[in-house]
């Protein structure tokens, strides 16, 4: 799927906009700032100092450009025919004293909220963005995975450590993906080469990604807000792998010990396998053999019918949640997409279930009793996480709404070609090239997944985020 270039709503539009974005927060019941107990916990977290001292390790981290709360990073080398892959993950856990007020203002949140006007951390910035961040050239506590791996790319050992580090480089996806495309050296070097064989380990595994393009709200300096929509770069594809290859290792370590909280997701069912198959045959890229997830791996993304396929086949990665479980494993424990147990363990900066994850892996890899405050509060945490969850959905899906509104407020009384890309009945879902909106309208007859019809803007009304189209 080509790049679409940004766009911005001219400047009353973007007034209306920043009024009803505030209140956005008001309407998911945002957290509010931190309070001053909380904060002042924050600032005098002082974890112990670290028995082991990787100091001499060239890690780097790897973000989104301008990130500060920079939850791992990796360092990458050859040994043998295979390699050695470390991983190092903020200690959030050595920072957070369970039971205080930290602890207590991370579980109202349950995640980082990354709205439009404004971030709203898990944690207060001076953790999150300062004194637990992975920052380069500054010595951090970290919990440090050690991968040896195959020429094939298969995990053959796993070591975890509490450890010191010191990241030498703070490197972004556009920076690193333009110096592996041109050759030149890079921290990232051997990124692709091992990102390459754990895809394939992936799709050995029966796994399935579904790589929708990425429709990120962005604020510009001068305050305007625009709509960004790309597909992911291979660098980051590459980089998720070492996140997941971590996130089975650790749900291997809680399932090995009876304790602990996966991220599961279940099989679709026949009926959905059967209907994301009707669906891929009207829009002529038919999916007859083989499985799901070779058969996404292998479409074409400059095709005008891949976007409607993808959204298609959304239905098929439903149902995602978290499963806590001591003295006994659950009876699901695969996240289905990745096609074997998984739990979140990489982002504790930015994701409360992480720091569960992280405590009870370090306890059994040390061969240490799990604590207390861990397993009394596990129960606890997948409604915690779905809590979160509830609110990030409705706070993305709400931004965009609004968005797209002050973007075709200039628009109104104007015609578009639109794709088709669902239908349910007589309403369905079309997407808009230039500017970037999706949204839902009224459909002819005629009109099925994957067609193109011309359409005109109605209305708008930027304060709901509602816009109404009809076809021409």
């Amino acid at each position: 799927m080509p790049q679409r270039r940004s766009h911005v709503a001219p400047s009353a539009a973007q007034s209306e906009l920043a009024t009803a974005l505030a209140a956005l927060r008001t309407e998911i019941d945002a957290p509010t700032d931190f309070s001053p107990e909380v904060l002042a916990e924050a600032a005098a977290a002082t974890p112990p100092a670290p028995e082991l001292d990787l100091r001499d390790v060239p890690f780097a981290t790897l973000d989104p450009a301008g990130s500060m709360d920079l939850d791992q990073a990796f360092q990458l080398e050859r040994s043998g025919s295979g390699y050695t892959v470390r991983y190092a993950i903020a200690d959030v856990p050595s920072f957070v004293a369970p039971g205080g007020a930290l602890d207590a203002a991370a579980r109202a949140r349950g995640e980082t909220l990354y709205a439009a006007d404004g971030t709203i951390p898990l944690h207060p910035p001076i953790l999150s963005e300062d004194h637990a961040s992975l920052l380069p050239d500054v010595d951090r506590p970290a919990l440090v995975w050690t991968f040896t791996l195959d020429g094939a790319g298969s995990v053959t050992g796993t070591r975890l450590e509490r450890a010191l580090i010191r990241s030498r480089a703070k490197l972004d996806y556009l920076t690193v993906q333009a110096d592996l495309d041109a050759g030149r050296d890079s921290p990232a070097a051997l990124l692709p080469e091992i990102g390459k064989l754990r895809l394939e380990q992936e799709a050995q595994r029966g796994g399935a990604s579904l790589n929708l393009p990425d429709e990120d709200v962005v604020r510009r300096e001068d305050g305007s807000y625009a709509i960004e929509r790309r597909s992911p770069r291979p660098v980051e594809d590459w980089n998720a792998q070492l996140s997941l290859m971590t996130g089975m290792a650790a749900a291997q370590l809680m399932l090995q010990a009876k304790v602990g909280i996966l991220r599961v997701m279940p099989q679709p069912d026949e009926a959905a396998f059967d209907t994301f198959r009707r669906q891929t045959e009207v829009l002529g890229v038919p999916w007859t053999t083989g499985r799901y997830g070779d058969y996404l791996r292998q479409l074409d993304k400059d095709d005008p019918r891949t976007l409607p396929i993808l959204e298609a086949a959304s239905a098929l990665f439903r149902g995602a949640g978290y499963v806590s479980f001591d003295g006994e494993a659950p009876a699901q424990t695969t996240q289905a997409a990745i096609a074997a147990p998984y739990a979140h363990a990489t982002a504790p900066l930015r994701r409360l279930v992480d720091r569960w994850s992280l405590t009870i892996s370090l306890a059994v890899s040390r061969g240490e009793e799990v604590p207390a405050w861990v397993r009394e509060s596990l129960p606890q945490v997948p409604d915690l996480m779905r809590e979160s969850a509830q609110r990030s959905s409705a706070l993305n899906s709400r931004t965009i709404d609004l968005v797209e509104a002050a973007l075709l407020t200039p628009h109104v009384g104007e015609t578009f070609d639109v794709t088709v890309i669902r239908r349910n009945g007589s309403h369905g879902s079309v997407q808009l090239a230039d500017p970037p909106v999706t949204t839902s309208m009224e459909l002819p007859d005629s009109a099925a997944a994957g067609a193109t019809i011309r359409v005109r803007l109605l209305a708008v009304d930027i304060a709901k985020g509602q816009v109404s189209f009809a076809a021409v």
